[in-house]
């Protein structure tokens, strides 16, 4: 069947682009667990059509990844349409995703990310000539603005009317970074101005968040970021508030550790052993907030070897008790309800 984002089952819960994060052996845990679709980490669309290999390689994914939807990033039009269809010749994603959010001064000092929304022609040639070159749905993702938090309004108007088939809005503005909160109010006002699917995105740490951001922006769905970091079971239990009011599903710390594991085993099968190195982050997510595990901590950011992490996570492995995890609280403000 033909990914369509108007036809899917509301509301859409996604897991959410995230640079050096979300690459395939972190996506092949979160679908392990349940996250629906996922949204691989952006590359860079010069590189791709440079047919540079680390590029290459970062966009291939296992099968069992579908849907998959592949972030790319870029200010040339040409080079985005000609990247955008490299993409699906080659790895036939269910949709390409169009970076115009990223904050970060590396990518806007090249005009690329959220530094396009402060030029509409060229964000509307871009996406014109990106549709034009592929089959698959086109999506946008966005902030409330450079510095105006109002600015995505009209541009999420532009954006629509350039032909992509969804936007996803961040609620902050490209100053703010990733400090203050997300204004889900403004994500309801572009979702009230266009009528293409509108995601959410910004300050989604808990299943009691997701609801609340569904509620308050009226959005067609949510994207998850930093509150999957460390914390994969976020999905089903986001599924089993909306669905019952209530949650239940509940891992253990044995269930939580198995589950590192795997996603270590196929870090390795991806980058290789010496790719455990780069593993040391994820860990410090799945640690996170967790009782004892400041003990642990500075030995698991020393790990070079499976077995080292193994040995290391063999109390955790014996352990039949729920997992309990203090998680970064909602930045949004009480008067969202």
């Amino acid at each position: 069947m033909t990914f369509d984002w108007k036809n899917l089952p509301r509301p859409i819960i996604a897991l959410s682009p995230m640079a050096d994060m979300t690459d395939s052996a972190f996506c092949q845990t979160m679908k392990e667990v349940g996250f629906p679709i996922l949204f691989r980490e952006m590359v860079s669309a010069e590189a791709l059509v440079r047919e540079n290999e680390k590029t290459m390689e970062m966009v291939e994914f296992a099968e069992a990844e579908r849907p998959i939807i592949q972030q790319i990033f870029g200010s040339d039009p040409d080079t985005m349409a000609a990247a955008a269809k490299i993409v699906e010749d080659a790895v036939h994603p269910e949709g390409i995703d169009i970076n115009m959010g990223c904050p970060v001064y590396k990518i806007t000092s090249s005009f690329n990310g959220a530094a396009l929304m402060k030029d509409s022609a060229l964000a509307t040639e871009i996406i014109q000539k990106m549709k034009a070159a592929i089959c698959c749905p086109l999506s946008v993702k966005i902030r409330a603005g450079w510095e105006n938090p109002e600015e995505c309004i009209a541009f999420a108007k532009v954006v629509e009317a350039a032909g992509a088939d969804l936007i996803t809005v961040h609620g902050r503005t490209k100053t703010q970074g990733y400090a203050g909160y997300s204004d889900w109010s403004i994500i309801k006002r572009v979702k009230e101005a266009v009528t293409i699917p509108v995601l959410a995105n910004g300050d989604i740490f808990s299943p009691k968040d997701a609801q609340r951001a569904l509620h308050v922006t009226g959005a067609d769905g949510i994207l998850v970021a930093r509150g999957a970091l460390g914390n994969p079971w976020i999905f089903p239990q986001i599924a089993e508030l909306l669905e019952t009011g209530r949650i239940t599903t509940r891992p253990t710390v044995r269930e939580h550790f198995e589950l590192v594991l795997r996603h270590a085993k196929r870090h390795m099968d991806q980058y290789g052993e010496r790719g455990l190195v780069t593993f040391r982050k994820h860990l410090s997510w799945y640690t996170k907030g967790m009782q004892g595990a400041k003990e642990i901590r500075s030995s698991l950011v020393r790990i070079h070897t499976l077995d080292e992490l193994t040995n290391l996570l063999q109390p955790f492995l014996q352990d039949n008790k729920p997992m309990e995890l203090q998680r970064l609280a909602s930045l949004q403000p009480e008067s969202y309800d």
